[in-house]
């Protein structure tokens, strides 16, 4: 980015919270389904239907509050957010315009070994609206689209931090460490890929050192936190360069596009005034008790900082291992399930760290969803320690584990793969290498100390890689 300009960047962060039903009614919030199958004259907007709202949401949002050191709201009220669009049947959202519930919270983030606190300026119950499938790669070429109403109704909190995010890296880590609280807190699954959590970016330019507001573009359309860092990077260069060249910013809403990895323009951006929005009659005001805030601040977990803390100072991870493994609360708990079946807690950390992620990565899958359970983490780790395989041995059963769910005894059983630890027949192998290999023998009793360890190699090359390496090294040595 261009050392004249700084960005100004405010998220929107749109969370679907764990609620078995939706926020005005008793149709089912589960993802998937047939289209406009999970569906009710309330949420679908037919006259006379009347909403009634989901007390479990409510005790979502307080718990979010919490988590994000805010302030709750005791008295709010719904205002009706009116918009004309295929995806909101009743041609306006039910959300919280004049009283959000959360006020005034914030975010502690680290970049670059920098602490940064960025400040969440409110946050609001809503409904979603339904899910608009177009005939096309994306919305700017589709010559159709579908409306599938099953999403419509699904209690959301919007959550909406200060302009005081300037780098797309703190963006990402911002949404980062939003989508972790949110997890610890369990108001959300946070899914990206199915919509659970999205994110709308705020972005605009201004020269560096002034104070005034740049005209803003909103991003949409970013699906993982990696989108969200691409396209605010490239929409703060497209900014910069429309203003180098005398052009104006136009404030409008643009897309994503991921496959070419540009913003494009979609429509321009409304203001509040253009919502007309006013109370909701249909719902009463929202009156929140002390007693029942407090009972919920009382039952908060473990939050990530907190359990960051603990693996460092009482579990005695390095700082880098607890910050990877806390990032994510499904990741975290893993640990935790393995080092009570296996106490090396950095060995675990490591496997974690550089096997599992590394798995996960490659076949595109959450940690939920991993085949490779805590406690045979946790067996695999013995075994190496037990000799009954080595450590190359164990990756490679990793990976078997990984695609095929079996615990490490059985593959290893399965696929003859026991480690060589008898000495008898080790020292069988050692002599046959060595009567094999007379110059290396030589070289070695020269000083060549390289010789070792092609002999060492040509040991192990006879057992299939099955031979005990420890075990190997000491007969070799004493032979030698």
């Amino acid at each position: 980015m261009s050392n004249k300009y700084e960005a100004v960047i405010g998220l929107e962060v749109h969370v679907e919270l764990k609620s078995k039903t939706k926020i005005f009614c008793s149709c089912s919030t589960e993802f998937g389904g047939e289209p406009n199958t999970r569906v009710c004259p309330v949420c679908l907007g037919m006259p006379g239907a009347m909403p009634r709202l989901n007390k479990k949401v409510v005790e979502l949002a307080i718990r979010t509050g919490l988590g994000l050191n805010a302030e709750i709201t005791k008295n709010c009220h719904f205002d009706r957010k009116n918009y004309y669009y295929p995806d909101m049947p009743k041609n306006y959202q039910t959300s919280q315009f004049y009283s959000p519930i959360i006020r005034n919270g914030y975010l502690d983030i680290e970049v670059d070994g920098t602490t940064k606190r960025v400040n969440i300026s409110f946050a609001h119950m809503e409904e979603d609206a339904g899910k608009l499938i177009h005939a096309g790669d994306n919305i700017l070429e589709a010559d159709q689209s579908l409306v599938d109403f099953n999403r419509a109704g699904v209690p959301l909190l919007e959550i909406v931090s200060a302009p005081d995010i300037r780098t797309p890296e703190e963006a990402r880590e911002y949404v980062a460490a939003l989508k972790a609280i949110l997890e610890y807190l369990e108001v959300s699954d946070c899914k990206m890929q199915e919509g659970s959590l999205r994110c709308d970016a705020n972005v605009s330019i201004r020269p560096v050192g002034s104070t005034e507001l740049g005209t803003r573009t909103e991003l949409k359309n970013m699906n993982s936190l990696r989108a969200i860092e691409r396209s605010i990077r490239y929409e703060i260069q497209r900014q910069i360069q429309v203003v180098e060249e005398g052009g104006q910013i136009q404030e409008e809403t643009r897309t994503w596009n991921e496959g070419k990895g540009i913003t494009e323009a979609m429509r321009p951006k409304l203001s509040s005034g253009h919502y007309r929005c006013f109370t909701e009659h249909n719902l009463p005001p929202l009156a929140i008790d002390e007693a029942w805030i407090e009972e919920i601040r009382s039952n908060l977990p473990e939050l990530p900082e907190a359990r960051k803390r603990r693996l460092i100072d009482e579990v005695g991870l390095p700082e880098y291992d607890a910050k990877v493994i806390t990032a994510s609360k499904r990741l975290a708990d893993f640990f935790d399930e393995t080092v009570a079946e296996y106490s090396d807690a950095k060995k675990v950390s490591n496997w974690i760290m550089v096997e599992l992620l590394r798995l996960l990565n490659a076949k595109g899958i959450e940690i939920e969803d991993c085949p490779v359970r805590p406690g045979q983490l946790a067996q695999l780790l013995a075994m190496i320690d037990k000799g009954e395989i080595s450590g190359k041995m164990a990756k490679d059963i990793f990976e078997k584990m990984f695609d095929t769910g079996k615990d490490p005894k059985t593959l290893v059983e399965e696929l003859g793969l026991k480690q060589i630890s008898d000495t008898g027949a080790l020292e069988a192998m050692i002599d046959e290498v060595l009567a094999a290999n007379p110059k290396s023998v030589e070289d070695f009793r020269n000083g060549k100390d390289k010789a070792f360890g092609f002999l060492v190699g040509q040991v192990m090359r006879a057992s299939k890689g099955q031979a005990n390496p420890k075990l190997v090294n000491e007969i070799l040595r004493k032979k030698l």
